[in-house]
């Protein structure tokens, strides 16, 4: 017997260990979370990277063999950026069978005029980009909003908020939107990068470059996402650990006095509170009256 098909062999059973490996994060983040109910219409907010592609591509493997009932319809914003190759997602999901439908609306314009030369367009083409999706989904009965955000994602935003915005914030796996009309998914929630990277690479899904703009990644972004990577080479599992901390929150244990009432805590009755003006100034306690 050859070597060759032994490590075929090898890497094809890798290959579906991987598959398997990923189809049981996301039906558990969706079981966890609620994420998909009976009758739902999902929309898969697809744009031609590795984790929409994977996104895409678990859900419908699950919808086969799901315990509810729920449709997928792909949906990508065709921002007019030059060179953009409008042929693939069509060739791709036509070939696929999946239902999709393409926006097109030029916010490429929009954000080149706004945002000077040089500058990162990330943040404001995000916003129009989810403006144009929002729409379309209120239109067009939608009741869900998958979006490709994985594990990695989410542990990025939590430090960039944590470093830059003195805050205890992510990415929430399941949200409302702020106009409360949408319901926001993330099924990959439970899912590391590298696991989608090689599953997308394994799969051979026709990849567009989410550069074509100029514009690159959010530096600070970069940043967290090597310090991130650092921990892990060194202490791997610490990216694992430390999502499951997001899901286990003590708020007596923070210092969040709108979760918990700290100044209640331990107190006698009876007792005057002095406020911060009078701890400050030493001022005395006005008597009670008789």
């Amino acid at each position: 017997m050859s070597a060759q098909p032994e490590a075929t062999r090898k890497q094809q059973y890798e290959a579906a260990k991987l598959a398997k490996r990923l189809r049981h994060q996301v039906g558990q983040a969706i079981a966890d979370y609620n994420m998909i109910e009976d009758g739902d219409k999902v929309m898969v907010c697809l744009s031609g990277g590795k984790d929409s592609y994977t996104l895409l591509d678990i859900l419908l493997s699950l919808q086969a063999k799901a315990p509810v009932r729920f449709e997928l319809i792909a949906v990508n914003l065709d921002q007019k950026q030059p060179d953009f190759p409008e042929h693939v997602l069509p060739d791709y999901l036509t070939a696929r069978g999946v239902p999709f439908h393409i926006i097109e609306q030029d916010t490429y314009s929009t954000v080149t005029r706004v945002i000077p030369q040089g500058k990162t367009m990330c943040s404001l083409c995000s916003r129009l980009r989810r403006g144009a999706l929002y729409t379309w989904a209120a239109a067009n009965g939608i009741t869900k909003i998958a979006l490709g955000h994985h594990r990695d994602d989410i542990l990025g935003t939590f430090f960039l908020n944590l470093f830059h915005q003195a805050s205890l914030k992510a990415m929430p796996p399941k949200l409302r939107s702020d106009d409360g009309r949408h319901v926001v998914i993330r099924p990959l929630a439970y899912c590391k990068e590298a696991d989608i990277a090689e599953y997308a690479q394994l799969q051979q899904f026709p990849i567009i470059p989410c550069n074509l703009c100029g514009s690159q990644e959010n530096l600070q972004r970069k940043v967290v996402k090597r310090m991130l990577e650092d921990w892990e080479k060194q202490y791997p599992g610490r990216s694992e650990t430390m999502f499951r901390a997001l899901g286990a929150v003590a708020p007596s244990q923070l210092a969040d006095r709108n979760l918990f009432d700290f100044a209640s805590l331990g107190t006698r009755e009876g007792a005057s509170r002095a406020d911060a003006h009078q701890w400050l100034a030493g001022a005395p306690e006005e008597p009670a009256e008789a």
